[in-house]
């Protein structure tokens, strides 16, 4: 799968409505055949982060960058943002979630 992180630091003025601005872009988004999980999470440390972990099946890539929803998210979301998102992007053996082991829980 490939697995991406996104930090996006969002306007301190939209912060609070983040999730409403980014609905139609999340929803379109986790409704494509190749998505596997697109989750936000606001940061504890910044209210004005948020990170987004998304993951694909391997040949869904495409696919997503090239949609209507995903352009129309790149011209609609910058403007509430202060910077270009940053990203961390990985290609990884399965499409699943593992333990974690250290914390196990009988």
């Amino acid at each position: 799968m490939i697995f991406i992180c996104v930090k996006w630091k969002v306007k301190p003025e939209h912060a609070d409505e983040w999730i409403e601005l980014s609905k139609t872009f999340t929803e379109a988004t986790r409704a494509e055949p190749g998505n596997l999980f697109f989750d936000w999470s606001r940061s504890v440390e910044d209210p004005n982060e948020y990170v987004l972990i998304e993951a694909f099946k391997d040949d869904a890539a495409e696919a997503h960058v090239t949609s209507d929803h995903f352009k129309t998210a790149q011209r609609e979301l910058p403007q509430y943002v202060q910077e270009t998102p940053r990203v961390r992007n990985v290609q990884m053996e399965g499409d699943h979630w593992d333990e974690l082991g250290e914390f196990k829980i009988d």
